[in-house]
């Protein structure tokens, strides 16, 4: 009778976690982002100091770059909706401006 190897490191893995959050900022919803690149900082300080399992170092940098883009996505979605506002309240100005 086999019993399922125990981790040795106290603290369990959330690099898998973090890289979902990770897919899902950027598929669908861009503020995930934002956890997933915290979750992954925490997952790599953790592996850095033994806390956590160096297997997972990959995916744990994987998120982490992903939560960027996803963040990076968010900032440029918030950017193009100022301008789109900005433009649609100063269309009218601008259009009396030049009769």
């Amino acid at each position: 009778m086999s019993f399922p190897e125990t981790s040795t490191y106290p603290e369990p893995s959330q690099a898998t976690t973090a890289l979902v959050l990770g897919i899902l900022g950027i598929v669908c919803c861009a503020p995930l982002g934002i956890f997933a690149w915290i979750m992954a900082n925490n997952e790599l300080e953790g592996i850095k100091a033994g806390r956590r399992n160096p297997e997972n170092e990959g995916t744990a940098n994987a998120s982490r770059i992903l939560g960027i883009i996803g963040i990076a996505l968010l900032g440029l979605g918030l950017i193009v909706l100022i301008l789109g506002l900005v433009g649609m309240f100063a269309l009218p100005f601008i259009s009396e401006v030049g009769r």
